[in-house]
Parts: structure tokens; C-alpha cells; sequence
């Protein structure tokens, strides 16, 4: 692995984090990229979106949203989406990544970042528990929130 680094989702690296491939199965808990940009262009104030670059290659998508006005305290500080290609997956790709993000959190004056998941074997809750995120509760459509002190 050569060295990371975090570049803005753009123009010139879309189409790579849109290539991003999964593992067979993955396929039901990851939203497409497409989608989370539609977000950052509908939330451009608190959206926030990243690609991880190793080399020249595109290797991962982060998305969180930063909203201290949210009603709901989860949602000020949440990580939407994370993406890391098939071939990379296992590699610290995904830690780096919210590693980044929890700093951007703790940038902006937060002391938790929230995600939530869906259950499931080939989910990934079990890269969510090993990043320190621990369950907090539960959505109504049974999803787990997930919290982590910063």
C-alpha cells in the first residue's frame, strides 16, 4: 500500500469512485456514489464527501454530513456512506477513512460521530464494531445506530 491521502469528491475522480467495486453480497447494504453526490449538491453547507487515493488509484468514497442544527443528535455528526473497492477491502483503507473523518468531526467542535447500519453477515457492522463505534439504539426499520466518542 502506497500512502493515502484524501482528495474531495470531483469532476476528475467521480467516475473512479462510481467504479468501485464490492464483494458479491455487499451489493445490498452500500448505496451507489451517484446517489451521495445528489446529496452534497442538495446539502452543499454540511455534506461531506472524500475519495481515498493510493497512487493514482481511487480506492475508496466517505461521505458524513455535519449538521449542528439537526433535531436529532445522530444526525449532526454522521457518517453516511463508506465504499472501499472489492480488491482493497482488509487492507486499512476503511479505518484511514474514518480515522479522517473523526478528525473533521473533532475539527468542528463534535464529540461523537454516528452511523447506522443494517444487520447482516456480509454487512458492516463488524468493521463498525472494531472501529470502536458501539450500539446506541435502533431505527424503526431496524437498522442499529451505532456511536462513537471522539
Amino acid at each position: 500500500m502506497g500512502e493515502l491521502r484524501l482528495e474531495e469528491l470531483s469532476a476528475a475522480n467521480i467516475a473512479a469512485a462510481n467504479a468501485l467495486s464490492l464483494k458479491p453480497g455487499q451489493e445490498q447494504y452500500v448505496t451507489p456514489v451517484s446517489y451521495s453526490a445528489a446529496a452534497a449538491v442538495l446539502n452543499p453547507a454540511t455534506a461531506w464527501q472524500r475519495v481515498v487515493v493510493d497512487g493514482d488509484d481511487v480506492v475508496a468514497f466517505v461521505q458524513a454530513d455535519f449538521d449542528p442544527d439537526a433535531e436529532s443528535e445522530e444526525f449532526r455528526s454522521i457518517l453516511w456512506r463508506i465504499n472501499v473497492d472489492a480488491d482493497d477491502q482488509g487492507r486499512g483503507i476503511g479505518r484511514f477513512a474514518l480515522n479522517a473523518l473523526a478528525d473533521e468531526a473533532r475539527r468542528r467542535g463534535m464529540d461523537a460521530l454516528y452511523v447506522i447500519w443494517e444487520p447482516g453477515e456480509l454487512g458492516p457492522e463488524a468493521f463498525f464494531l472494531r472501529t470502536g463505534f458501539q450500539p446506541v439504539g435502533e431505527t424503526e426499520y431496524g437498522e442499529t445506530i451505532g456511536k462513537l466518542d471522539l
